[in-house]
């Protein structure tokens, strides 16, 4: 992991008002988080711990039947929360089964301690999967949605 992925951690916290996120990429486990800073509120995004993980831990590279499996990738969730697929019951959805999506396109919020968090897409793609229903909890890291890069 080099400064640039920290540096656009770090700004996928701000633009989605994390107070805390946790990423695995390469053997390596990242850890940010915001510390209270008096009554001030809260202070940028420290690195708070980052270390190798174990051998057994890491990913295995995808075996021919996997294949198929190494051509999508998982939207997970970034924080815990209620997922909501439109911004109002009444609304349409933001994001459909077999629709495009753009990077920063809105495709679902997470309601956290009653404040609603826009979830943007980060990479252009085809969804194949909307992995959870609507008004469902999510949990941190949990997939949300399967998408088909283009």
């Amino acid at each position: 992991m080099n400064i640039k992925e920290i540096k656009e951690m770090i700004n996928l916290m701000n633009e989605n008002n994390l107070m805390e996120l946790e990423i695995e990429k390469e053997g390596m486990r990242i850890r940010l988080k915001k510390t209270a800073s008096g009554a001030e509120g809260f202070a940028g995004p420290i690195v708070v711990e980052r270390h190798a993980l174990p051998e057994a831990a890491r990913p295995v590279a995808p075996q021919a039947p996997e294949a198929a499996a190494a051509k999508t990738v998982e939207i997970k969730a970034p924080m815990v929360g209620t997922f909501y697929r439109s911004p109002s019951p009444e609304a349409p959805p933001y994001a459909e089964v077999g629709q495009t999506i753009e990077p920063g396109q809105v495709i679902c919020i997470i309601e956290a301690m009653k404040l609603m968090n826009e979830i943007k897409s980060e990479i252009k793609g085809k969804i194949l999967e909307i992995l959870v229903d609507n008004a469902e909890p999510v949990e941190f890291g949990q997939p949300m949605f399967l998408i088909e890069p283009l």
